[in-house]
């Protein structure tokens, strides 16, 4: 059974999605909250699977409510549900460490399936997506200073490095298998070890690290 925290400002908003889980097999909501300040104590309190979150909250907003609950290292995700499609606020929402983001208008089995890809430790944004994604937020934006190196990617070994640009260009496993002239067996492995030796919860978090560390740039 897989467990839901709504969050949303808007009551209607909030029953429609109560009305789709509970009429869902599997599906519990847990509990709703209308800000991200409620969200956070309520997703500690109940330690859901998943949190439905909303961007645009007054007081505590989505983005500030995602960042505090993933810093606990809790096993609850964040799936950010929003109005916006490719903005900034998706991508704040990634940055602090959601699992991926849907549109609030999806069609509700594209909700249901996003839910259930966050609660068993996929990302919801298939890569392509999150390439363009970033993309299209990072040319609005004036570049980030120079960071210094990150240490974790100095524990990478040459073809986990080569893995981790792979993610960051927004290749699926059968590309990268392809390109590297790898099994896709083989790339799982080392996407798994790439995951775990940077600290990603999944391959949108990579997909940030590799922009964050310059391994990556924006397409022109």
């Amino acid at each position: 059974m897989t467990t839901v925290l709504i969050v949303d400002d808007q009551p209607l908003q909030r029953l429609g999605f109560h009305m789709l889980l509970t009429g869902t097999p599997g599906m519990t909501p847990v509990g709703e909250a209308e800000h991200g300040a409620e969200a956070v104590r309520m997703a500690a309190a109940l330690r859901p699977d998943v949190v439905l979150m909303d961007v645009r909250m007054p007081g505590t907003d989505g983005i500030e409510a995602t960042r505090r609950i993933v810093a606990t290292g809790d096993r609850t995700r964040v799936l950010i549900v929003t109005t916006f499609d490719l903005d900034e606020y998706a991508y704040a929402g990634l940055r602090a460490g959601a699992s991926g983001f849907l549109l609030k208008d999806a069609r509700p089995e594209e909700l249901i399936a996003g839910i259930r890809a966050v609660a068993t430790g996929d990302a919801v944004v298939a890569p392509s997506l999150t390439r363009r994604l970033l993309d299209t937020y990072v040319h609005q934006v004036s570049p980030p200073p120079a960071a210094p190196a990150d240490p974790r990617l100095a524990s990478l070994s040459d073809r986990e490095h080569e893995v981790l640009v792979a993610i960051g260009q927004g290749w699926n496993n059968a590309e990268i298998a392809e390109r590297l002239v790898l099994t896709e067996s083989t790339v799982k492995k080392h996407v798994g070890r790439v995951l775990a030796k940077i600290g990603a919860r999944d391959r949108i978090q990579a997909v940030i690290a590799a922009y964050d560390a310059g391994l990556v740039t924006p397409r022109s």
